[in-house]
């Protein structure tokens, strides 16, 4: 069956997954969502035979169906290759009573590498599908990861320019200096005087400039997208889901048709959406848990059925997550309220306008399959190392939030289901807060002094990664107000 998607704010558009991707976001400024979600037609009991690569065309293909099976196979092959450091793509480790999907094992150590690997290959391809002969221009930005893990897939890919924006007090040093120092000649990245919410508001404000694509147009280039709210980026995160319950089937943790909970550290709604988008083709998941910082807008989403951005912004040491406007929950909305274009519309407007939205007791009932609660700094840190404690095993802080609020899942609901936590990123990305979190004592150490002693307490190797930023020089030294941002990416593209 072809799967088209359409528009979160638009009746009319309909377009193929290839449009789609090459387009980035969809007219009006709204999402393209699945017309709907196709079913997982694989047997469960064969998944555990399944490796990554097999798995990811088995979901993917679902998705994508004006791609070939030759286009889509080139694609998977080319993202799922030896710049993972391990051979499963995603391992399963068993940490306490919860098993850690480690999604961190690719070029620059985050989730993003997941989704962000394969991108490039699915844009290009979808050009050529589409006789596109402009320069696509991805216009981008991070929390902190996607930055990095985007500016790795595109650099020096032909026909393409990627171009970054991240808040520039608000990363982890490493992350910046992964993001500051990344080589390609299509590469730019923009550090602002702001943070996240500031900077995707300022992205999507270019993606809906008319004025400013038709001076692109005439110039010989068009905008996409390499953020979540990128169907590209999100059809590829499902995946990690279904292997993973492969692997616990493997691991005799549960039988084929046992259900079992995802716990996702989120922010912007992306990788726990996927989750969600798993559940909907038929994997067997009781609970989406969704675990929040001190920025908990999506626990009070999920407590009180309101949505509201109006709130302080806290800077914290899971900077991935600190984010008050999480662009993919309105794809869950949509959803929710049976792709009712008008009412996603009035929630959307009402977001723009008051920095709010309640929704309906029919639509609360819709997304009765996610739990939220969250996790304060204290708690963050008091989790990374009891888990250092007990099982020897470090986990950065993003992860560290999902490992908490799992607990505070089990204990109100008394579910002991075996249950999968998404651990985003590397603990080498966050060495400071990960290294005070296990002793205070190493906060008298410079973040590469962290790095040494972080493989000298774990045994673990230290990724490339981390090594090649050591000594890089900084490429990328621009830095703008919130209001200046337009006016970078015309520099950058001579327009």
């Amino acid at each position: 069956m072809d799967i088209y998607y359409k528009s979160t704010r638009s009746k009319s558009e309909r377009v193929t997954a290839s449009k789609a991707i090459l387009n980035g976001l969809a007219e009006n400024g709204g999402l393209y969502v699945p017309e709907s979600i196709p079913s997982l037609d694989v047997d469960l009991a064969k998944l555990p035979t399944m490796d990554y690569r097999e798995t990811a065309y088995a979901v993917m293909s679902k998705f994508l169906t004006d791609y070939t099976e030759e286009e889509l196979r080139y694609c998977i092959n080319n993202a799922y290759d030896s710049k993972f450091d391990t051979e499963e793509i995603a391992p399963l480790v068993k940490v306490g009573d919860v098993y850690g999907l480690e999604l961190f094992h690719g070029k620059t150590i985050a989730f993003k590498d997941m989704a962000l690997s394969i991108l490039p290959y699915l844009l290009t391809t979808a050009a050529k599908k589409n006789n596109i002969t402009n320069e696509i221009v991805i216009l981008t930005a991070t929390s902190g990861d996607t930055g990095k893990a985007a500016l790795a897939g595109f650099a020096d890919v032909p026909g393409t320019k990627i171009i970054v924006f991240y808040p520039k007090d608000g990363v982890s040093p490493i992350q910046e200096k992964q993001m500051v120092t990344q080589t390609g000649d299509n590469t730019f990245v923009v550090g602002i005087r702001g943070n996240f919410d500031q900077a995707q508001t300022g992205v999507k404000a270019m993606f809906n400039n008319e004025e400013l694509k038709a001076r692109m147009k005439d110039k010989g280039y068009q905008f996409s997208s390499a953020n979540s709210i990128n169907i590209g980026r999100l059809v590829p995160q499902i995946v990690y889901y279904v292997f993973a319950y492969g692997r616990m089937i493997k691991d005799n943790a549960i039988k084929a048709g046992d259900t079992i909970n995802i716990v996702v550290p989120t922010g912007n709604f992306g990788n726990i959406l996927a989750a969600y988008f798993a559940k909907q083709m038929g994997l067997p998941v009781n609970k989406l848990v969704c675990a929040s910082n001190e920025n908990k807008v999506l626990f009070d989403f999920f407590t009180t059925g309101d949505y509201d951005r109006n709130r302080e912004f806290i800077l914290t040491s899971s900077p991935s997550m600190d984010i008050l406007i999480s662009s993919n929950l309105e794809r869950l909305i949509y959803m929710s309220c049976g792709m009712d274009t008008d009412k996603n519309m009035e929630l959307m407007n009402e977001l723009g306008r008051d920095g709010r939205y309640t929704i309906t007791p029919a639509m609360r009932e819709n997304i009765k399959d996610f739990y939220g609660n969250y996790a304060s700094e204290v708690e963050t840190k008091e989790t990374i190392g009891s888990i250092f404690k007990k099982e020897h095993y470090l986990s950065d802080p993003h992860s560290a939030v999902a490992y908490c609020v799992y607990k505070k899942f089990k204990k109100d609901t008394g579910d002991s289901r075996p249950s999968v936590v998404a651990s985003t990123a590397s603990p080498y990305k966050f060495t400071r807060s990960v290294m005070t979190s296990v002793d205070k004592k190493y906060d008298a150490l410079s973040d590469f002094e962290l790095v040494d002693e972080m493989n000298k307490i774990t045994g673990v190797k230290i990724p490339d990664a981390i090594e090649e930023i050591r000594n890089a020089p900084i490429r990328h030294k621009t830095v703008c107000d919130v209001d200046k941002m337009q006016d970078s990416v015309e520099s950058f593209l001579g327009l």
